[in-house]
């Protein structure tokens, strides 16, 4: 497995080997030990994951940008299997030297990158292909009252969407609540970034 480290420190960007033949191709996407040698831990002190989830969208759909307060936050380890996404993570550590900073990275069903999302960021992508299918690991299980959403489209983070690759009028399909979604500082006045103790 080939680790990149990216401009932020957290997120990386892992690139599975991929074994190729006549009849097909086999790759493992998932090693506990590989993964936390990426990470610079030992075996047992890597992330547990404890849910896999798996969404299908059409070209245009911006799902997120999605995080999770503590007590329940959560890490994310996200693939793309059918298609192609702009994947995307958004430091939200208060005392970060690099918040409100982003990172993105085309995963692919052709290329088998996978995004780590450590916990403190939000995340969110857009969907390039016809249709494409996410497949994530989550370290944390889902809570409703720990969700939160952070605006895609806010100014202060510009993260830079590729929406020209979408057809006219290169708009988002977004949820309601991605839609109404507040900004960084809203989230900061509302106490809902990550602390030092949180991630």
């Amino acid at each position: 497995m080939n680790v990149q480290f990216l401009a932020i420190d957290g997120p990386l960007l892992l690139s599975p080997a991929v074994y190729a033949d006549e009849r097909g191709w086999f790759s493992e996407s998932w090693n506990r030990r590989r993964f936390a040698e990426a990470l610079g831990k030992e075996d047992a002190d890597a992330p547990e994951f404890v849910q896999d989830n798996h969404s299908r969208s059409v070209q245009g759909v911006l799902r997120g940008l999605h995080f999770q307060r503590a007590p329940h936050p959560q890490g994310k380890l996200v693939r793309c299997t059918v298609g192609e996404v702009f994947d995307v993570a958004v430091d939200l550590r208060r005392d970060s030297p690099t918040l409100g900073q982003w990172v993105g990275e085309r995963l692919s069903a052709e290329n088998q990158h996978q995004l780590w999302v450590p916990v403190g960021f939000a995340h969110g992508f857009l969907t390039l292909s016809a249709v494409a299918e996410v497949q994530y690991k989550t370290a944390g299980y889902w809570s409703r009252e720990c969700e939160r959403s952070l605006a895609w489209n806010d100014p202060s983070i510009a993260i830079d969407w590729p929406l020209q690759e979408l057809p006219a009028p290169h708009q988002p399909l977004l949820a309601p609540k991605d839609a109404a979604a507040p900004g960084l500082g809203a989230l900061a006045a509302a106490g809902d970034l990550f602390a030092p103790d949180n991630v």
